[in-house]
């Protein structure tokens, strides 16, 4: 096959999910396809964060001079040049995309929120014009796109659900398939002491801590630390990550005296940190899949987490699990690994072994066989089109 992949994301300087997704899938994919060519279309709003390709992949730049030049590349430029490269598959694994007629093309979305109906995805997001206007669009090409797709990829069995749900009139369940994600090669146990005694006193973190999200439900966190016994809040703290600034509970629990916020960590001390919590808590309100909880576990993390979303999933009986406001049970959780070392070793081992199921190239593997299927569905249904034209012609 001959496949087109956009790699916008890996152009454009961003964090989050999508880019993760684009940033581990790419070069597990050229790995695992040595049989294949590939082409990657990125564009020059920012350095492209690949600095070299096999023989069998090329890179194509298309333009970019300010917000516009993504939409004229979404919904024009990317397409012409893609028919250029005369492509059998055409990927977009950021949500939406639009192929050149006779190629087959893949969207992974990686869940439902840019195709629910628009006010719901409005609601839970700031009102201002340019945000809206995003959503707005947003939601307009995700759902043209679908409907235009040969098949769709997604990262849980949970995030496929929900997409036939909000999808019905535009999928069926044979164009869609779940293809997980996996912790990054780089998501193993630091154990230099030394490494970890440079970070804590780098961060000012002076107990022994747990770690969380600040982006993910931090609110429930702050309630179930005020219910924890009185010598597990002496002895014990919060330190809390974010990429960007986090909700209002965070800062609250840092003037309170019991939490540390670290904004932006980079990642050799984002492992370092999930190394030597006594616990991950990840009590976040919806996922797709949930990266973080594999990286924790990967690093031997006990974790507490959600009931929410892909997370039962994706931790499979290797996480303590609450409702994502129940602080009652969260503290009864978090109780339970601070006093008992044998409940904190049972959920590392499960970790490690949970998480070791998760893998790139396995992921990749899944992959290029849905490439395949989705072109053949294609092909067989452009076929069967042809001859139902002939057969009327005659």
């Amino acid at each position: 096959m001959r496949i087109g992949i956009d790699i916008r994301y890996l152009s454009h300087g961003l964090v989050g999910g999508v880019q993760y997704y684009v940033k581990q899938l790419i070069p597990a994919l050229w790995a695992a396809g040595e049989a294949h060519s590939f082409v990657l279309y990125a564009d020059r709003k920012a350095p492209l964060e690949l600095a070299e390709w096999p023989a069998h992949v090329d890179v194509r730049y298309l333009g970019y001079r300010n917000g516009l030049s993504s939409v004229a590349n979404d919904l024009l430029l990317l397409r012409r040049a893609m028919a250029a490269d005369r492509l059998d598959v055409a990927h977009f694994p950021a949500n939406y995309g639009f192929a050149p007629p006779g190629v087959a093309a893949v969207i992974t979305l990686h869940d439902e929120i840019n195709i629910m109906p628009l006010p719901a995805i409005i609601r839970g997001h700031a009102k201002q014009p340019r945000t809206m206007a995003m959503m707005t669009y947003l939601h307009l090409v995700s759902r043209t796109a679908l409907g235009r797709a040969a098949g769709v990829l997604t990262v849980s069995e949970y995030a496929r659900q929900q997409i036939l749900r909000y999808a019905a009139r535009r999928l069926t369940p044979e164009r869609i398939v779940a293809t997980y994600h996996a912790p990054a090669p780089d998501s193993k146990r630091i154990s230099d002491p030394a490494i970890h005694a440079a970070l804590r006193e780098r961060h000012a973190i002076t107990r022994p801590y747990l770690l969380a999200d600040g982006l993910k439900n931090p609110a429930v966190l702050v309630r179930a630390w005020r219910l924890l016994p009185a010598e597990l809040r002496e002895n014990y703290m919060l330190v809390f990550f974010a990429r960007r600034q986090p909700w209002p509970a965070v800062d609250e629990a840092v003037k309170a005296g019991f939490a540390r916020l670290l904004l932006r960590p980079p990642r050799d001390e984002l492992l370092t940190l999930f190394s030597g919590a006594e616990a991950f808590l990840f009590p976040s309100w919806i996922e797709g899949f949930g990266v973080p909880l594999l990286e924790a576990m990967s690093c031997g993390a006990p974790v507490i987490a959600s009931d929410r979303g892909s997370i039962p999933e994706v931790a499979g009986g290797a996480a303590l699990l609450a409702a994502a406001e129940d602080e009652t049970t969260f503290a009864q959780h978090i109780t339970s690994v601070l006093r008992d070392a044998a409940t904190a070793e049972r959920l590392r081992t499960l970790g490690y072994a949970r998480a070791a199921q998760f893998s790139w190239p396995q992921t990749a593997q899944q992959t290029l066989a849905a490439y395949a299927r989705f072109e053949e569905q294609k092909n067989r249904g452009t076929g069967e089109q042809k001859n139902r034209g002939t057969e009327r012609s005659h």
